[in-house]
């Protein structure tokens, strides 16, 4: 159902701007080099966004509103409650790092910029207009890029910002030009219209096929799908590793919002067109992506080429949903992907949050040789750090084992055999690295001198329960994955 304005049903986008800005302005006055009011009143918003969201699912609250501008389902609710908690635990695990490398000596910017990314990603998931899309993008896009700059003092921070920054806007010209000639083939902003024009065959083949290539192009940087992925290990390695976790986690799920709205829902009539190039880019990013983190040194930049694979297996699941005689193995399809993508999440603010648990003041744990000896040294990381790489390497009975497996299961139900071989075996190499890890925490000797592992506070507690998250969803996994499925489900009309 469409209402002309409602504005009940943006009530979320409404309260965080107004909170945001309240939250802006009460920094303004402080002079707390900790900023832990505004940390506190950060996690209050999140959780005041989380319980009308969740009110507003439960009372069945869907449809478009602003004359199609904002549509809001089942997939929204259920993205964006997604995205509260990752950017929760995000600020949870990273404010201790932020405060001891005066990241909110001069005010409180980093929070108050995490929620305007916040806002930017809740535009994009509930996006039911061209408009709505590139608006969504762009406000989350200038957040991120003035995030990763905070440290102004520090070169690393300002050069991957500036890189993010000529690759981002590089790429929104890339989409917004795609977007532009998507309008100019069908005479329609609204994607629902889109749609409906092709589905009548009465668009202009020529331009929107166009349109359709630079529209791929334009998402894959989002989401740092191969050739478009330059940006990822630059940003991840150079940003200050509590903005990189910001960057890596929450966007995600908002660009996967945006796929979908776009190409499976909007442009499901050319999935013929788009689902060669989703095949290209999976490929390349499975293969460029596991290759190059063999060689790798880094933490943070393997997880980046880490990042660049994963995203291979989500692009895998979307061009599995197609298939033109059976309905229901599409909504699997796409539930898989949309359940790897959290997965994903998930595992991803557990490494990185380790990261942040093992730097401590004049030590940045960035190196794969900084985890020597942490089972010596606290046995809990090491064996949550063992939980998420056997998750990210797809090892039973972890979430990632069960998360790769159902994409795989869609891969050859929809005919494309070969293509889950060429999946696994890049997954195996992928699984190199990742144990090479576990090896240096579990079997190497620690260093002299290395810093002592924090205990007892809200961030390792909040680890634990990051890590037995990762194990339960390996062993009882039908939950989630039924729930994705019943949003795609109720959400996007194939």
């Amino acid at each position: 159902m469409q209402y002309q304005f409602l504005f009940s049903m943006a009530l979320p986008e409404i309260l965080l701007l107004i909170l945001a800005m309240a939250v802006l302005l009460i920094d303004a006055f402080s002079d707390s080099q900790t900023r832990l009011r505004t940390y506190g009143l950060t996690l209050c918003t999140l959780g005041v966004l989380t319980v009308v969201s969740a009110y507003q699912w439960m009372q069945g609250f869907e449809g478009a509103t602003f004359s199609g501008l904002y549509v809001v389902d089942d997939l929204s609710h259920f993205l964006k409650i997604a995205s509260y908690i990752a950017v929760a635990v995000t600020l949870i695990y990273g404010r201790e790092y932020a405060e001891k490398r005066d990241m909110m000596a001069r005010g409180g910017e980093f929070y108050t910029l995490t929620l305007f990314a916040l806002l930017g990603q809740m535009v994009m998931i509930s996006a039911g207009n061209l408009l709505t899309v590139y608006l969504g993008i762009e406000l989350m896009s200038f957040a991120l890029y003035a995030l990763i700059a905070l440290r102004r003092d520090h070169i690393q921070s300002t050069e991957s910002a500036m890189k993010y920054f000529v690759l981002g806007s590089l790429a929104s010209g890339i989409l917004l030009y795609g977007l532009s000639m998507l309008y100019g083939a069908t005479g329609n902003l609204d994607l629902a219209g889109i749609a409906q024009v092709i589905e009548s065959d009465q668009a202009e083949t020529l331009p929107l096929v166009f349109g359709l290539v630079f529209v791929v192009a334009g998402l894959a940087f989002k989401l740092g799908a191969v050739p478009f992925h330059m940006w990822v290990p630059d940003v991840y390695q150079g940003a200050p590793t509590s903005v990189t976790l910001i960057v890596g986690a929450a966007p995600k799920i908002a660009a996967f919002a945006i796929v979908m709205r776009l190409l499976v829902d909007s442009l499901h009539g050319l999935s013929s067109d788009w689902q060669p190039m989703l095949l290209i880019l999976a490929v390349l990013s499975l293969a460029i992506g596991n290759l190059t983190a063999i060689v790798q040194t880094n933490f943070k930049r393997m997880l980046a080429y880490s990042t660049i694979s994963h995203m291979g297996f989500v692009f895998l699941g979307l061009l599995s949903g197609v298939t033109q005689d059976q309905p229901l193995v599409s909504t699997e399809a796409y539930g898989a992907a949309l359940f790897y993508m959290l997965v994903y999440v998930l595992t991803t603010l557990a490494s990185f949050g380790i990261i942040l648990l093992l730097s401590r003041q004049g030590f940045e744990c960035e190196e794969i040789s900084d985890l020597k000896g942490l089972n010596q040294r606290s046995p809990l990381l090491a064996g949550i750090l063992l939980l998420a790489m056997f998750s990210l390497a797809g090892i039973p009975p972890l979430a990632g084992f069960y998360a790769k497996l159902t994409v795989l299961q869609a891969l050859i139900g929809a005919g494309h055999v070969i293509v889950a071989v060429i999946a696994v075996l890049f997954s195996l190499i992928g699984a190199f690295y990742y144990l090479r890890v576990v090896k240096v925490a579990y079997f190497d000797e620690p260093e002299e001198g290395a810093p002592a592992v924090p205990t007892g506070t809200v961030s390792s507690t909040l680890m634990s329960v990051n890590g037995l998250a990762i194990l339960v969803l390996g062993i009882l996994p039908g939950g989630l994955m039924a729930l994705c499925v019943a949003v795609i489900d109720s959400s996007l009309g194939f």
